[in-house]
């Protein structure tokens, strides 16, 4: 018998932390593709366990004996390979940290923990030589984070804009549809399933800034948290804003935005990375994903401009990504190699939002009097800020003022805007929404 025959059958030793959507669909998938996965990687993987926090619940189609309540002890217990779905920081990071310490390799889906604490996580798995995985952590299924990983790694990538979130691409496209308002839309929104009973993280674009931190870290060499990631929920768009934009070519999506600037005086780049609400124009790629999908569009010096597709969230869809990195991982840990770390050698600045140049669309309630547009005009003046159209709608109590203005920083819109609630004329700014992706 040749001795390389015993080594071929030594299974590789899988812990899975966490058993709920996700969870539960990577250990079907590793059960049901067991002849598959071994074929692919060359050795076979044996589950040794999945830590749950109640192992009372009934789990249809995992086998009880697996279950444990002692996650500790179960990513010290000799894995090869630990695939973490728990999400959250705390359990998570203190077990990754474990697993990795004690030779694993790890799999996660965890983009807050990547997004708060990625470098610790990846200094740890160089330290033990070791590999650290995380292509579900960022818009499920799609495949973006190996493309910046390694596909364009020897590319320079100038920006990196996406619909990350399904939750609120699914109602903001149905009220875009339907003409319905947010709350009504949202409660239709968790019915279905795609939001959660609490829908805080979404709504309020702490899940998307999360995933845009990841991507421009990746991006852009640098390391960058979700601290670092200016922020706005979608709470406050109202059926009017999706009007407004359909007047004007426009859809309103929930869009992360990562972007290298322009060389400042001393021709240094900085970062800018934001999440908010937008309008965008209905010929943009990224105005016709609807429902619950996902969308990444890179623009990259060689590469061009490239557009990523696809469902972002869900149990199989996510565990689809969990398990491409299981088999590169595994693989690795065959050959006695680890792929890539951590690249943060760029170190960039990170920009504030004070200083992105952007376009806004107002809506304003005036008090229809002579001399009201002279007044509102030279207060946008007064900021150095450039009207590019305006509109009235209705008269009366009912008078409105409709304006987009051109490109300005976006410190400057916003010194208008308060400049335009302290005007007598200016009876409520109603609506303030920025206008990207020209």
């Amino acid at each position: 018998m040749s001795t390389a025959e015993p080594l071929a059958t030594t299974p590789l030793k899988v812990a899975v932390l966490g058993c709920g959507t996700v969870g539960s669909e990577v250990v079907r998938l590793l059960t049901d593709s067991a002849d598959d996965l071994r074929a692919r990687i060359g050795r076979p993987l044996e589950l040794i366990g999945i830590a749950v926090r109640r192992a009372g619940r009934e789990r249809p189609g995992i086998d009880p004996a697996l279950l444990t309540t002692d996650a500790e002890k179960l990513v010290s217990s000799g894995a090869d390979l630990v695939i973490e779905v728990i999400g959250g920081i705390e359990p998570a990071r203190n077990l990754i940290l474990t697993a990795l310490k004690n030779g694993a390799s790890v799999v996660t889906a965890n983009k807050a923990l990547l997004a708060q604490d990625g470098s610790n996580l990846f200094a740890a798995a160089e330290e033990a030589g070791v590999d650290l995985y995380f292509e579900a952590a960022v818009a499920g299924a799609i495949p973006i984070i190996r493309p910046l990983r390694e596909s364009l790694v020897g590319d320079e990538i100038s920006a990196v804009i996406g619909i990350v979130n399904g939750t609120t691409n699914f109602i903001l496209d149905k009220m875009d549809t339907t003409g319905a308002g947010f709350a009504e839309t949202l409660a239709e929104a968790q019915e279905l399933g795609y939001a959660e009973p609490d829908p805080t993280a979404d709504i309020e674009g702490f899940d998307a800034a999360a995933k845009a931190a990841i991507l421009s870290s990746l991006a852009f060499h640098t390391r960058v948290t979700s601290a670092d990631v200016y922020r706005e929920g979608i709470t406050d768009v109202t059926s009017t804003d999706i009007a407004s934009a359909k007047a004007m070519g426009c859809v309103v999506k929930a869009v992360a935005i990562c972007q290298l600037t322009a060389p400042g005086a001393n021709g240094e780049r900085s970062v800018s990375v934001r999440t908010h609400p937008a309008m965008i124009p209905r010929n943009h790629p990224l105005a016709s994903v609807g429902g619950a999908y996902n969308a990444v569009f890179v623009e990259s010096r060689s590469a061009g401009r490239l557009m990523f597709y696809g469902p972002g969230a869900g149990g199989a869809p996510t565990a689809s990504a969990v398990l491409g990195d299981v088999v590169t991982v595994a693989r690795n840990r065959l050959r006695g190699a680890s792929g890539p770390g951590e690249s943060s050698y760029a170190a960039r600045p990170i920009s504030t939002i004070d200083t992105v140049v952007t376009r806004y669309h107002l809506s304003l309630e005036v008090t229809d009097v002579a001399g009201v547009l002279a007044t509102i005009a030279n207060c946008f003046a007064d900021h150095g800020v450039s009207i590019q159209t305006v509109r009235q709608q209705g008269r009366g109590a009912d008078a409105q003022l409709v304006i987009v203005t051109h490109p300005a920083p976006d410190a400057a819109l916003s010194a208008t805007v308060e400049s335009l609630r302290e005007l007598d004329e200016v009876v409520e700014v109603t609506s303030v929404m920025r206008v990207e992706g020209e």
